[in-house]
């Protein structure tokens, strides 16, 4: 059995390995959050679609490394058929003209809000973050199990790590029990 000094060596270098793993590998181009209600499930193309706020639709590829998350029977993205109708927060990257999912979250009939601001504090562990507007106010989140972010260079799982005191960032979330859950990281 390892001793205590390094065990305790490992648990300060794993985050840290793991972070630079998850962005070690080169990325595509920009990054991208889709949010609105999915339309379609195209397993045959391999597509979904999704109505935005503002009414367009937002057509975005997955492929067998997107993962997907937020109902009990959803573990890919090709699970996401009968969910039609429902929220969906899809972090993608742009390969070319296309916009390709490294993320799926369904959040069924909740509403997905997007905060815009400095992260002023993360808590303990980083499971809370407090990210402070333009407008001066803070907002503590509260994150979920399956958060993703983007650092500029790539999209990964979100680490307390990746995140910074003083990152300008969107967090996309939404409202449970009266609680902010952040679900996506967007660095701006």
């Amino acid at each position: 059995m390892p001793s205590s000094s390094v065990r305790s060596g490992l648990r300060t270098v794993l985050p840290l390995l793991l972070l630079w793993f998850a962005f070690a590998v080169p990325s595509a181009h920009a990054d991208n959050v889709v949010t609105g209600t999915l339309e379609k499930v195209d397993t045959g193309a391999k597509t979904v679609t999704v109505k935005t706020a503002d009414g367009t639709e937002d057509v975005v590829k997955y492929t067998g490394k997107t993962t997907a998350d937020g109902a009990e029977s959803v573990a890919h993205a090709a699970d996401l058929v009968g969910k039609e109708g429902g929220h969906v927060i899809i972090h993608c990257t742009t390969e070319g003209a296309d916009k390709v999912a490294h993320s799926i979250h369904y959040v069924g009939d909740k509403t997905v809000h997007a905060t815009e601001g400095t992260v002023e504090d993360i808590g303990k562990g980083g499971k809370t973050v407090t990210i402070k507007t333009a407008e001066g106010t803070e907002k503590t989140f509260e994150v979920s199990g399956h958060a993703t972010m983007d650092v500029g260079k790539d999209v990964g799982v979100y680490t307390a790590d990746g995140v910074k005191k003083g990152a300008h960032v969107t967090v996309y979330s939404t409202e449970e029990a009266g609680k902010s859950i952040a679900h996506v990281f967007s660095h701006l």
